[in-house]
């Protein structure tokens, strides 16, 4: 039993696979579009908001070299991630890379983990659009009715229709074709980008040198505590996290490190891209250097504006030009926010998708939903299967109910990543790697180490959330995937295929 639950994907055979007329799909991205689709998921309201949330809570101005930090910890994953996805260039992203190397267990660990992520972040992301557009909405004097404005607030049935309708727009985009979500993700992202811009520009007008005193601010010791919303290594080791000084720093990357959160999304378009050994490397990376860059930037403005101290949390960039007397920036951001929200619920649910269909495709769930359409050659059948699920999450759950999302899993998909590299690397050192990880077995194990101590500073009812969704995954697995694995089935046709031995007497 222990075999067949490690048994590995052959990799030339997984390429093989997408090659199936009626499971294969479409060629049509490059290297601009996919660091396009990064910057367009890992560009959110995150650098509106974590840059001075983490600035006043715990790291001062010192929050520059905390996106630092988390950006390093995000590139030694990066580097990871490009060796595979040029190497194993198939859809699925994680899931399919642990297939090839630690086995169909953990992998399909990974794929049921990382489909739970996704699908809650595209609803999280959903919600939070809408409530941007009806802040917008009603400063126009527009209302809509309290039955269709979601469930904040409301009173008996409330049902968010802004929200569900975006991720229904979104679903046919995405069945229309991975070319049209390009385009339309590239005018959005290039708006997006063009106004982090401008409001780097012209808060850099607004510094005050001042402001930047101290630049760590004293250390101040967190008080330990019992509850599940402390985090893990709190409560296993009665180590609590300081605000400020030096450590101050490293706790705040561990917070603002979900800003960067997406760009792994990148390898799940490997199979789409047209020269994937080249492209996606170049994607994963440029994203990620560029991402890093508009967030140390942005915090550098932000904590220069303003005293840390006095910025607020809600919305510290936008009341940071308010507070300097330019209330206009702050309307300009809020619409930089809603627009970059709604390519990061495109690229999320473009994710979910494409890990379902890598899953289906191998049989670890129904390959009805590995068909492919016969125009678009999109997986037509899992995207609006996930779009529909997930309008009707995004429209009847509150945004405090989905604020927490389950961020172990993408970590814990880091270093299984990492983790799969050293182990490729004395299985198969014969495959042609068009891009190679440095430093192998130091960057790999580097990178677990450092998603390990993330993992450790969240919440305990996370690592409780994760453990409980794991356990039906397991079910799941030993009752439907295990036995209609596309493994198992060559597996019993080989087995009868055999020549079988003789059972008579000897001669």
């Amino acid at each position: 039993m222990t075999s067949t639950l490690f048994r590995t994907k052959n990799i030339e055979q997984s390429i093989q696979d997408t090659e199936e007329p009626e499971h294969a799909l479409r060629k049509s991205l490059s290297a601009l579009d996919l660091t396009v689709f990064g910057v367009g998921v890992i560009i959110g309201t995150g650098i509106f908001v974590l840059t001075g949330t983490a600035a006043k809570n715990t790291a001062g101005p010192a929050v520059s070299l905390s996106f630092v930090v988390a950006g390093a910890a995000c590139a030694l994953a990066a580097l990871c991630y490009a060796e595979f996805a040029s190497t194993v260039p198939v859809a699925g992203s994680a899931y399919t890379f642990s297939y090839s190397s630690l086995g169909e267990l953990p992998a399909w660990t990974i794929g049921w983990d990382l489909v739970l992520e996704l699908a809650l972040g595209t609803a999280v992301v959903a919600v939070g659009w809408s409530g941007y557009i009806h802040s917008l909405l009603d400063n126009w004097g527009w209302h809509l009715p309290g039955a269709l404005g979601g469930r904040d607030g409301a009173t008996g049935f409330g049902f968010d229709i802004l929200a569900a309708a975006l991720v229904l727009l979104l679903t046919a985009i995405l069945v229309v074709g991975m070319k049209v979500s390009a385009r339309v993700t590239s005018v959005v992202v290039a708006v997006k980008v063009i106004v982090v811009l401008v409001v780097i520009i012209a808060g850099a007008f607004f510094v005050k040198g001042a402001n930047y005193d101290p630049f760590i601010p004293k250390e101040q010791p967190v008080a330990a505590g019992g509850s599940l919303k402390a985090p893990l290594i709190q409560l296993m080791f009665g180590w609590a996290p300081s605000h400020f000084g030096v450590m101050g720093i490293f706790t705040a990357a561990s917070v603002v490190f979900f800003a960067f959160i997406g760009f792994d999304v990148v390898a799940t378009a490997a199979e789409e891209t047209r020269n994937p050994q080249r492209d996606v490397p170049r994607g994963i990376l440029g994203s990620l250097v560029i991402c890093t860059a508009l967030y140390v930037a942005v915090s550098i403005v932000v904590t220069g504006m303003q005293k840390y101290s006095s910025l607020s949390v809600e919305a510290p960039l936008a009341d940071a030009f308010k507070a300097t007397g330019h209330p206009w920036y702050a309307g300009l951001i809020s619409f930089g926010a809603a627009v970059g929200l709604t390519t990061v619920c495109m690229i999320l649910l473009l994710g979910q998708s494409r890990v379902f269909f890598a899953m289906s495709r191998d049989g670890l769930l129904p390959r009805f939903f590995s068909q492919t359409h016969p125009k678009f050659r999109t997986p037509y059948r899992s995207t609006i299967l996930l779009g529909v699920v997930i309008a009707v999450v995004a429209g009847f759950t509150s945004l405090s109910e989905l604020a927490e999302l389950v961020n172990i899993g993408t970590l814990f998909a880091f270093a299984v990543v990492a983790l799969s590299v050293i182990i490729l690397r004395r299985t198969r050192p014969d495959l042609p790697r068009a891009f190679r990880t440095p430093l192998v077995p130091a960057v790999p194990v580097l990178s677990v180490l450092a998603s390990l101590w993330l993992m450790l500073n969240l919440p305990a009812e996370t690592w409780l959330r994760f453990a409980i969704w794991m356990l039906i995954g397991f079910v799941v697995y030993f009752l439907y995937g295990r036995s209609h694995s596309r493994l198992a089935t060559r597996e019993r046709a080989t087995a009868k295929e055999a020549p079988r031995p003789p059972t008579g007497p000897a001669p």
